[in-house]
């Protein structure tokens, strides 16, 4: 700085300009880096860093709507499988009475005359093709004899019945027969049970 004559100080050519401003530069480059442990925290919290609460929370929240996607996914696909799988479920079950009537149509078959064996034998080669057919589509027939078991979860009682022969307890009698679609219970055999006493 150059001095007039009068002895007081004069810029010269804006040089104490700069050097303020310079100042107050570095005075709060100073405060900015004396910041406390508390007052970085705030700042970085206000500034979303990836260690705060707010951005942790935000994580976890992604995370279990991931989650949430993937089990949805999962289970729609569970679902669209087992629709394919068991599709015909309906369709197959309302062909059962058919089949019960061809089984009713032989069962009624003793006595008949030689003129009768031709459509017998139809009939029974109707019922065998209609077997396979259902056999294809994945249908078993639930197997209950007389003597066999009572198994709720595969036999439907019907009634009672006593026959000393058999254990009390067991199938005496079956009324109708049940199926399985692939393992799953289609319709279940209807049986008359043994009730001894």
């Amino acid at each position: 700085m150059a001095k007039k004559d009068n002895g007081s100080d004069i810029p010269v050519n804006g040089v104490g300009d700069e050097a303020a401003e310079g100042g107050e530069q570095a005075a709060e480059e100073a405060q900015e880096l004396s910041l406390s442990e508390e007052e970085l925290t705030a700042l970085c919290r206000e500034h979303v860093c990836p260690g705060c609460d707010v951005m942790q929370e935000a994580e976890k929240e992604k995370l279990r709507a991931l989650a949430d996607t993937e089990n949805i996914k999962k289970r729609l696909s569970r679902e669209a499988e087992e629709m394919k799988r068991y599709a015909a479920d309906s369709l197959l079950g309302d062909m059962l009475p058919v089949l019960d009537n061809l089984d009713l149509a032989l069962a009624h078959t003793d006595g008949l005359n030689d003129s009768c064996k031709n459509f017998v034998m139809g009939v029974d080669m109707t019922r065998k093709s209609f077997l396979d057919t259902l056999r294809n589509h994945g249908v078993e027939r639930i197997e209950a004899n007389p003597g066999d078991e009572f198994d709720p979860e595969f036999l439907e009682a019907m009634g009672m019945a006593a026959d000393e022969n058999l254990p009390d307890g067991s199938v005496a009698q079956v009324v109708q027969a049940g199926y399985r679609l692939k393992g799953r219970l289609l319709r279940p055999a209807k049986v008359m049970v043994n009730k001894l006493s």
